[in-house]
């Protein structure tokens, strides 16, 4: 049984930051859905405007679990895409909902090349040549354009660039949007799958040998004031802290939405519990940081 520890501010009734994903096909809406995914928006891939109020409406009842949504649609749903201008309109009488619409478009050049490269035929004009769909296709969306939050012209982008660009201005209107977990862990028990960065620390002085400190873990005050008394712990602590406060911003920016530190000991009980509750301490003002013992009641032998 894992033992969890949030620190950092948890607001209670948070709005609900809706963006719809729109634009022209073949622009790029691929791309944006799993930029919005890695910046921990819960998306949703062709929905029928006619369907969005319900979701919607699930999505407040979920009581602040899901507090960011992407929406991707486009003219695939185009028997229903006429109700989505009224539709967004409706979303915009909700208090507590933020709605804003990314419309992404490509001249007419770029969207035929990428058409051929892909071997596929516009949805609009699915016998026809790819340019017939894309004029038809560009009438249709001129209305919504306008109710458009931030329009992105793909045409010169690479998706890397593209993906920079929805993140620089969508991480500005949440808060929140990136977590900093620490997580201990024992070497003996295996190394945590999901962690980015794995920090050994079995060279420090282990507690495990001191009589009266075997029983107890890294939460406990002499045990933590143990392991960090050494000069080689004080050094490794304010390396590793240095580290995160220049790699955290590059993550952060590029749209990740949470770090994974696992700071690891032989059995996951005393030094990593005591280091990675101090490390996440560190940050918990600036981040929002969870806490994690993974193994802290398996002991060690």
């Amino acid at each position: 049984m894992s033992v969890i520890k949030g620190c950092g501010y948890v607001e209670e009734k948070q709005d609900i930051h809706v963006v719809i994903i729109t634009g022209m096909s073949g622009a790029g809406k691929s791309v944006a859905m799993r930029s919005f995914e890695d910046m921990g928006y819960f998306c949703v891939d062709n929905l029928p405007p006619a369907l969005m109020m319900k979701f919607i409406e699930l999505v407040e009842d979920s009581r602040g679990e899901m507090n960011k949504i992407a929406l991707v649609m486009d003219l695939r749903g185009r028997d229903f895409f006429d109700s989505l201008v009224d539709a967004i309109v409706e979303l915009g009488k909700y208090k507590r909902i933020n709605p804003q619409i990314l419309f992404l478009e490509a001249n007419d050049t770029t969207l035929v090349r990428r058409y051929k490269e892909a071997r596929r035929s516009h949805p609009l004009a699915p016998s026809q040549a790819p340019l017939n769909g894309i004029k038809k296709e560009r009438s249709m969306l001129e209305e919504l354009k306008g109710h458009a939050n931030l329009i992105i012209d793909t045409s010169q982008l690479k998706p890397l660039e593209l993906r920079e660009k929805i993140t620089n201005y969508f991480l500005e209107q949440t808060e929140h949007n990136f977590t900093l977990n620490v997580m201990s862990f024992g070497f003996k028990h295996g190394i945590p799958i999901d962690a980015d960065l794995v920090f050994d620390i079995r060279f420090l002085p282990n507690p495990h040998y001191i009589d009266t400190l075997r029983p107890k873990t890294g939460l406990e005050e002499d045990v933590s004031s143990y392991v960090m008394r050494w000069p080689e712990t004080k050094e490794f602590v304010d390396k590793i802290i240095d580290l995160l406060v220049f790699l955290l911003p590059h993550y952060k920016r590029e749209g990740k939405s949470q770090l994974v530190v696992g700071i690891g000991c032989t059995g996951g009980k005393h030094r990593s519990v005591a280091l990675a509750e101090y490390i996440g301490k560190a940050f918990a003002k600036e981040y929002q940081t969870r806490i994690t013992h993974r193994d802290i009641e398996k002991g060690i032998v």
